[in-house]
């Protein structure tokens, strides 16, 4: 997780800190967060840290149990089922507007997104997906249409917390091959191979995730005390403390 810089807000500056670390895969999917360790290793006191974790409760990303606490959510082979059909229609249209829309300098942010997840060689799953994640949000940005680049966001968060959960398929070998034939029918201004190029590689993907699902389904049931234990959160800058 990256360091913890204090802002003028305290309760923004944690809710901000904690959504970037569960989108980002610093916390694994049904890993319980605790208020007194989270607090002690930010330097700021339960309060904010309380707040922050209800509203991303709030906001489905993480879970509460009674008594218990709260940990990262994880999704079900049906909602996954569920959110890549939504999101191999929502690329889709997104590649099509972008084949229309995209301006001059969004090519270039295309390219360049492209070639940082092509060159990142990285086997940090997490690093492979934020790479994955930030291509595919050029696209709809590309499509300069502001509702579907809001839901285009708010599916994001899902998908993170997919690919958080599995791990196991962010250097496919067909995912370079897919991504340039996405970039290539978007600056060659066809919607229509934009579009199919698009939700075949959702398609594709989609049926690997949904497999790695399907297998680990029955073991959904396991106690809550299962999820491996929470790693380290980073301590914020020495000297900083609550206000």
């Amino acid at each position: 997780m990256s360091r913890f810089e204090r802002p003028s807000l305290i309760r923004e500056g944690v809710y901000h800190h904690l959504r970037r670390a569960i989108l980002d895969g610093d916390f694994t999917p049904g890993e319980r967060l605790g208020e007194v360790e989270l607090g002690e290793k930010l330097g700021v006191s339960r309060t904010p840290i309380r707040e922050a974790l209800l509203r991303l409760t709030q906001e489905g990303l993480l879970t509460a149990e009674a008594n218990k606490g709260v940990r990262v959510r994880t999704v079900s082979a049906d909602e996954a089922r569920d959110t890549y059909t939504v999101r191999a229609e929502l690329d889709a249209l997104a590649a099509a507007l972008a084949a229309t829309h995209h301006t001059p300098d969004d090519a270039r942010a295309l390219h360049a997104a492209l070639h940082d997840l092509n060159r990142s060689g990285s086997d940090d799953y997490r690093d492979q997906t934020r790479l994955d994640l930030a291509f595919h949000r050029r696209i709809a940005q590309a499509a300069h249409n502001a509702p579907l680049t809001d839901l285009s966001r708010d599916l994001e968060h899902r998908i993170a917390l997919i690919k958080h959960q599995t791990r196991t398929y962010n250097a496919h070998p067909d995912t370079q091959a897919q991504h340039e034939a996405i970039l290539q029918a978007v600056l060659n201004r066809d919607p229509d191979a934009a579009r199919a190029a698009a939700r075949r590689h959702v398609q594709t993907f989609a049926a690997l995730v949904l497999s790695d699902l399907d297998r680990a389904e029955p073991h959904a049931t396991s106690p809550p005390g299962a999820p491996p234990p929470a790693r380290p959160v980073p301590a914020p800058t020495p000297g900083e403390t609550e206000c």
